[in-house]
């Protein structure tokens, strides 16, 4: 009994984990924007639509969600590699 791909086709590993490295990617950069606006608004200490406490939870918030996709990204390329060396 021949194992089971997970995958398709190879393009299609490959495509997927840059997909959800680039969501990752997004999400890191939206977290650091976010502590950006956050230290601005402490330094300037004003408001910029919310309170500099909620800027910096807003960041840590997408920071940890940015750990997923790069998890899924993981795997993904796990299970690549698993394929390649099969097909040996």
């Amino acid at each position: 009994m021949a194992p089971q791909k997970p995958f398709k086709d190879r393009d299609e590993v490959k495509k997927e984990i840059r997909v959800w490295f680039y969501i990752s990617l997004v999400l890191v950069c939206l977290g650091l924007l976010l502590a950006l606006i956050g230290i601005i608004a402490d330094a300037l200490d004003r408001t910029l639509g919310l309170e500099t406490m909620s800027w910096f939870l807003l960041a840590i918030f997408f920071s940890v969600t940015a750990a997923a996709p790069l998890v899924k990204s993981a795997i993904a390329g796990h299970l690549y590699g698993i394929e390649s060396e099969i097909e040996k």
